[in-house]
């Protein structure tokens, strides 16, 4: 096995996405020379060519796009770490690249940022909300909050909570069901999967043939409709817990999906972040929210009686 001289691969990174030596030059403030000579260096200690020249173009051959895939992110990560020392040492604000589904960024994470803001005023969040799983790695994240089962392939996951899912109505749906019993739900307007649906009827011994009159891609927009009361809703029961608590939404039934029937909500991060002390941080810090939240939906609990 060849050996890798590092100090070249930042020159390689350069030529490989310009495609020209003397762009490159002007890019990392080197010779013409200098790039040339990094580049054959590493042509000649890995025993290969990594570019097909074509005139004054210098394109990646196949080697050199396997190595670069390889390359790039581990670069990408040295860059992110010299840019966290710097800022340590200057004592300026650090940041955490943080990708995940938009309804737990909606319903969950943004109503509490004025306390994480307030806990860690040097640590900068950088959201990306998507429905898209993201490889952390290639696109540059520190950390992702996924819905799953993992596990997942080269990445550290911790299961952070679990969330059946429950029953939920707005306070009008609630008197209209009162004291009529669960079964009375198949007559609402039903929100959501019919899988979920049917088996959580099947839960207390009902076979019901659901037929959703809507169904969503997003739960934060699902529980906007049943707020609104456009239906009754199954939904994860942390996502639920600031409405519940604000009496936006209100719990029909004492029947819950277990959340090893569903997906569970995970913290996941690439292993060599485990100890970096701004994740360390968020990490303690979900843990602690977290937990409120559970506690905040036992106070709901106890102070509230199931309708049906």
């Amino acid at each position: 096995m060849p050996r890798l001289p590092l100090n070249t691969l930042p020159a390689f990174r350069v030529v490989a996405r310009l495609g020209n030596l003397r762009a490159a030059a002007q890019e990392l403030h080197l010779t013409h020379s200098a790039v040339s000579q990094q580049i054959k260096l590493l042509e000649d200690q890995l025993g290969f060519e990594l570019f097909d020249r074509r005139g004054r173009r210098i394109v990646l051959n196949a080697a050199g796009a396997a190595l670069l895939r390889h390359v790039e992110p581990a670069l990408d990560r040295l860059d992110e770490g010299l840019r966290a020392a710097v800022a340590t040492a200057k004592g300026e604000a650090q940041r955490i690249r943080l990708t995940l589904l938009p309804s737990f960024a909606q319903r969950w994470l943004l109503p509490r940022m004025s306390r994480w803001r307030e806990r860690h005023p040097e640590i900068n969040l950088e959201i990306h909300a998507t429905q898209q799983m993201v490889d952390l790695v290639r696109e540059g994240y520190h950390v992702a909050l996924r819905q799953g089962s993992g596990p997942w392939r080269g990445l550290q996951a911790v299961q952070l909570i679990d969330s059946p899912l429950i029953a939920l109505g707005s306070p009008a749906a609630a008197r209209r069901l009162q004291g009529r019993g669960t079964d009375a739900l198949a007559e609402e307007p039903l929100l959501g999967q019919a899988s979920w649906w049917e088996r959580w009827f099947a839960l207390g011994g009902s076979r019901v043939a659901v037929n959703p009159v809507a169904t969503f891609n997003d739960a934060g927009l699902m529980l906007q409709a049943v707020e609104q009361d456009m239906g009754i809703g199954l939904a994860r029961e942390v996502l639920a817990a600031d409405a519940l608590r604000q009496g936006q939404l209100v719990r029909l039934s004492p029947w819950a999906l277990p959340d090893n029937s569903v997906y569970a909500f995970w913290c996941v991060f690439p292993p060599e972040l485990e100890d970096w002390p701004p994740l360390l941080a968020f990490r303690a810090w979900l843990q602690e929210e977290l937990a409120l939240s559970l506690q905040g939906l036992g106070d709901v609990a106890a102070h509230s009686e199931l309708l049906l």
